[in-house]
């Protein structure tokens, strides 16, 4: 098949891409590369299948692309840091950028997936979050421009859906971690990984008494891919993450014991405002539509990702 993957070029569209031409498919990138990076693609672009157009969909699509038969949108910055550094571009290529894509979705006649986020349900008052839950979210607050950019593209895609006929799903994605990831990125795994490593003090926003769930990035793909195979996800909302559940403290205190690091803890206020208490996916529909559910345990998982951390970190500190 045909695929155009929209934010190729970052932690989960890299991954995505790699699956995708290991599965025989023809795939074009589009990114503006403001938060992905080339060198996520570094092993990927001598493919001759791979197409990489480094451009913003905001502005619609480039000359010369197409046919596709499937539309992936990943593009938009998903960590604090990247929104916080690009509050409204956040907001238009969710907004302005969805559309883009779903009309050429629709001039296609392409199936289209839109990732969607866990941020949807805000600080969540019912847990665990299952897809009925509206959330609790802030139009206002320090996370809105990510947080109401994913909600508003969620609404794009169902008008699509339901008005002109494309062949439309949503995901809403929770925590993921694995190769590829940014040791910069800000998240939790990266933040510990690379601190670790590095013998420093591990950050910990709050109390540490904050819950998430974790999800290894090739289960995320193969849900992705499920997501879009599947006829009946077809206008569906669907959660994509691991539902096993941890303190913040236990993630730090499991990560440092796969580094073999003996680091501290500092604790700090939180890095953005209406960080979330406790989030855990409710995969049921998952399971039931897509025949998905995790298989890469945390321990194992942790363990591939700090070993490509610390080769990552091993060439940075080579090239100084």
């Amino acid at each position: 098949m045909r695929v155009l993957v929209a934010g190729g070029g970052g932690f989960i569209g890299s991954n995505l891409v790699e699956r995708l031409l290991d599965d025989g498919n023809d795939v074009t990138i589009v990114d503006n590369f403001s938060t992905g990076r080339r060198v996520n693609l570094t092993a990927l672009e001598a493919q001759p299948r791979l197409g990489v157009e480094e451009w913003d969909i905001v502005d619609g699509l480039p000359a010369g692309i197409g046919p596709v038969d499937r539309v992936y949108h990943l593009a938009s910055p998903a960590s604090p840091p990247g929104y916080k550094q690009f509050p409204i571009e956040t907001l238009r290529v969710n907004s302005e950028g969805t559309r883009n894509l779903l009309e050429f979705a629709l001039s296609n006649s392409a199936r289209f997936l839109y990732a969607s986020t866990s941020e949807a349900y805000g600080d969540p008052l019912e847990h665990p979050q299952v897809e009925t839950y509206r959330g609790n979210v802030s139009s206002t607050g320090p996370r809105s421009m990510y947080d109401e950019g994913k909600r508003f593209g969620e609404a794009m895609t169902m008008a699509y859906y339901r008005d002109r006929a494309v062949d439309a799903r949503i995901v809403r994605i929770f925590n993921t971690y694995g190769p590829k990831s940014d040791p910069a990125d800000g998240r939790l795994v990266p933040n510990f990984i690379t601190q670790a490593l590095r013998g420093e003090p591990l950050t910990v926003y709050a109390d540490g008494t904050q819950t998430r769930s974790l999800c290894y990035v090739s289960d995320l793909v193969d849900g992705l891919i499920r997501a879009m195979e599947s006829p009946s996800a077809t206008g569906e909302v669907i959660n994509l993450g691991n539902p096993e559940e941890h303190t913040i403290l236990e993630f730090a205190q499991l990560i440092a014991g796969v580094a073999g690091s003996s680091s501290s803890m500092v604790f700090t206020p939180p890095a953005v405002g209406d960080d979330p208490q406790r989030r855990r996916p409710d995969i049921t529909k998952a399971q039931r539509l897509l025949g998905w559910q995790p298989r890469v345990g945390v321990a194992e998982g942790l363990a591939r990702t700090t070993e490509y951390f610390r080769a990552e970190l091993g060439i940075a500190v080579a090239c100084v």
